[in-house]
This record gives C-alpha cells, structure tokens and sequence, in this order.
C-alpha cells in the first residue's frame, strides 16, 4: 500500500508526538460530513447527546464508514502498522463565543491503555483555527506521564477540570490551524488542550482513536473496539460490528454495552454540557 506520509512526516511523529496538517476530504467533502453531523444533531434535539456522542460509529453508518476512510487509515498505518483497531470516537463541537476551555492535559492519564502506541486523529469539519479555539499542543511532551490534577474549574469542559501538575510555557505551545477536510494526528501522551471560541462561528471537529491491535486494557475488565484494518490475532479486544442502519435495535445495544458495564469504570462522569466524557473523551 503506498504510504500517506513521507518518511519526514514520520519521522516528525517521532520527535514532536504531532504531524499536520493531513487532507481526509476536500472542503465539498468536508461540507458533506458537517451537514450530516447536524442533521444527528436535529435528530436529537438540536445538540448531540452525551450517550450517542461516545463511539456514536456504533450507531451511525456514515461515521461507520467514515473511521474505516483510507485517506485516513493510510497515515494511520504509516505510524502504528497494518493490525488496527478504532477504540473509540466522539466529535468536539465548540459554539460560537463558547466560553468553555479544556485545560493541558494528556489522555493516556485515563484510558487504561497498556502503551502509548495509540493516536487520535483530529479531523476538521469546520475550519479549526485560533479565533474558534482550536486544539492546542506543546510538541516533545508526549516522551514521558506527568502527574494530574482536579481543579473543578466550572469553564473547564474536562468533568472534574483535569490538568497536568507542571506548567507550560506559553512561547511552547503550538496551534492546530485546520482547514475542513484536514485532520491532524497525535500520541496520547501530548500535552494537549484549547482556549475558548472567540469567534462568530462554531468548530467542530470529529476525534477519532486508533490503536494497534497488540494494545489492551488494563484496567476495565473488558472492552470493545473496531477492527479498521487487517487481523487481529491478540483478541485483546471484543470486536464491534457496523450498524446495518441508522440507530437499529442491534447498533444500539451492541452501542451499549460499549459504553456500560464494565467500561463505565473509565467513563468517570460527562464533562458539563458537551457530550465529552474525562476518560473516554478527553481531547480539545
């Protein structure tokens, strides 16, 4: 299969824990995405709910299809090879003159995964830029863990205000400017976070996580993930299949005991008001 990223590309993985900008879509495609996310949106009331937003390709056929993309897959493999799994998914919308902010933080602190051999592709649905609050990184963090902690700020949208326990440097910090269409891809241990949306439009952005199928839980006493591209001969991980349709009776319970029972232990409760989970959806 020919390689999505140059060897350059990969390299700068490596070393910095981010590569981007990537292109997933033209911007007519893009445009495409964002206006089925809000038709999900109308369907449920006008704002996706908490529930269907963790793993909502378990639910819906386009978001089926979409974590199963090549253009995204092919940069995917580049970094983490040919066996993968998506762990989960969930989309990050930010409204306009949206005060909320997520705060520094790096999500291996909270999934339970036994190596930080896992990335979250970003993907831009609307421009992502620094004027709507777009993600945040400080590139080179994801080489080591650093200690958490709870500051139950009410504008942070992390559940209990979740931040790294070391400070950062402004002058460090770097800006995920995305076009729609484009995604971005980074470690799970990168500082990584997002200032409010001070603009007049909103941002909405489409995390998606992939993980090698050597990873495995170590901390709820099962879980579930969908096997993207080629085999799995570990069976860390109960397998999930695509919905037949749009919010069938069997997605739907397959959807959850996804997210329920013994995975609920790494849920910890939703972050206020955005659908974002502290464990499951940290993020920006």
């Amino acid at each position: 299969m020919t390689a999505r990223l140059s060897a350059e590309q990969v390299k700068q993985y490596r070393a910095s824990g981010i590569v981007f900008p990537l292109t997933a879509f033209d911007e007519e495609g893009a445009g495409a995405l964002l206006n089925k996310f809000e038709q999900l949106e109308q369907r449920e009331g006008g704002r996706i709910s908490p529930g269907t937003n963790r793993k909502p390709h378990l639910l819906v056929p386009w978001l089926s299809e979409l974590i199963r993309s090549p253009s995204i897959l092919d940069a995917v493999e580049d970094v983490l090879g040919p066996n993968l799994l998506c762990w989960g998914s969930q989309f990050f919308p930010k409204a306009p003159r949206d005060p909320g902010f997520i705060s520094w933080h790096q999500d291996a602190t909270y999934w339970g995964l036994s190596t930080a051999d896992v990335l979250t592709v970003w993907l831009a649905l609307t421009p992502s830029n620094v004027a709507n609050g777009c993600m945040r990184v400080v590139p080179g963090t994801h080489l080591s863990q650093v200690e958490h902690r709870d500051t139950e700020d009410g504008a942070n949208m992390l559940s209990r205000g979740q931040e790294i326990s070391v400070s950062v440097r402004e002058e460090d910090a770097v800006d995920v400017v995305l076009r729609p269409g484009e995604f971005s891809m980074h470690n799970v241990l990168l500082f990584h976070g997002s200032k409010p949306n001070s603009a007049d439009y909103r941002r909405v952005g489409y995390a998606i996580r992939y993980i090698p199928t050597h990873v495995r839980q170590t901390v709820a006493s099962a879980d579930s993930a969908t096997l993207v591209r080629g085999v799995d001969t570990y069976g860390h991980f109960e397998h999930e299949a695509a919905p037949k349709s749009e919010f069938d009776a069997d997605a739907i319970e397959q959807h959850r005991r996804a997210v329920d029972g013994a995975r609920r232990s790494l849920l910890l409760r939703d972050a206020k008001g955005t659908g974002v989970s502290a464990a499951s959806g940290t993020g920006a």
